[in-house]
């Protein structure tokens, strides 16, 4: 993995080492930073610091994250709730809180290293630590991954997702009362500016494009569909905050008051996608987790 160098904001000044550099990626967690920090693989304007170093304005971080070695990505029997599989693909429904795939400071227990478990024929075009993997999900979303077994099914799939063809829906429970019943989001995204361990809609970002269309409101809350036509990093998350109505319980995205859910109030309801051998055309869904159910009847109640 490359060296990382982020600069610090007026925003980020005043946090711990750890925390600041624990922003940028998800699968990294602080602990892990910190046994970093120890061993100089975090460093400040050149120098090494101590784990509860304060990060000051215009601080340069290099993060020099180690390897993962092909050894640490191990079968793990991890009771994966299997959608759909078959020879050359499977859908599995991805439970809240579980990585995808084994990088620093998440080397077990990610949904790869289930997967490796479950079956041993994996694509392996995305190499050691992201065997089968076509597409990803934040640790924190739940819900429907397609998975390649062969080389074969995972070009095809990633083919498909390229040129738009796949079907991707979500649910999503927004802050605010969306007045409209649908609407689309045109708007490019790319690393922030002022703060790159975030995502935003910057004039030099990639074309990212959301459809939503508002399921049922509650308030000052609103759940809805969104449906993804491309795939950006955080699309939703971004897309929805831009346009005024930020994720529950985002860490990253949503207001500092907002309910302490663990993480965004996000699921991937359906896939879709065309066979890779035999051309048919499947669709698979996933109602939400429980949590997520019992966060919206807890507001239906006090509508």
């Amino acid at each position: 993995m490359e060296d990382l160098t982020i600069e610090i904001t007026e925003e980020m000044a005043g946090v711990r080492i750890d925390k600041a550099v624990s922003s940028i990626d998800e699968d990294w967690s602080r602990s892990q930073i910190a046994n970093w920090v120890k061993d100089g693989a975090v460093k400040v304007n050149g120098e090494t610091v101590k784990p509860n170093y304060k990060v000051r304005l215009d601080d340069v971080i290099i993060v020099s994250p180690p390897l993962l070695e092909e050894l640490d990505v191990v079968p793990e029997d991890l009771d994966l709730e299997i959608t759909y599989e078959d020879a050359d693909v499977l859908v599995v429904n991805k439970p809240r809180g579980m990585v995808v795939h084994p990088a620093p400071g998440h080397a077990n227990g990610t949904l790869v290293n289930g997967l490796m478990f479950h079956c041993n024929d994996l694509s392996g075009i995305n190499g050691v630590a992201r065997p089968g993997i076509v597409h990803r999900i934040d640790k924190d979303t739940s819900g429907l991954l397609m998975v390649a077994k062969n080389d074969m099914a995972h070009t095809s799939l990633v083919d498909q997702l390229v040129k738009k063809t796949v079907t991707r829906k979500y649910v999503a429970l927004v802050h605010g009362h969306i007045p409209h019943d649908k609407g689309t989001i045109e708007a490019p995204i790319g690393r922030d500016s002022k703060d790159r361990q975030k995502m935003a809609v910057i004039d030099k970002g990639k074309h990212a494009v959301t459809h939503f269309r508002v399921l049922e409101r509650f308030g000052n809350f609103t759940l809805v569909e969104c449906r993804l036509e491309t795939g950006r990093t955080h699309q939703i998350r971004v897309h929805m905050k831009y346009i005024g109505f930020p994720l529950v319980g985002d860490p990253k995205y949503g207001p500092k008051k907002t309910m302490d859910i663990g993480g965004q109030a996000l699921h991937a309801e359906v896939i879709g996608f065309d066979h890779p051998r035999t051309g048919e055309y499947l669709e698979f869904s996933a109602e939400p987790p429980a949590e997520f159910a019992e966060l919206l009847e807890s507001l239906r109640e006090k509508d």
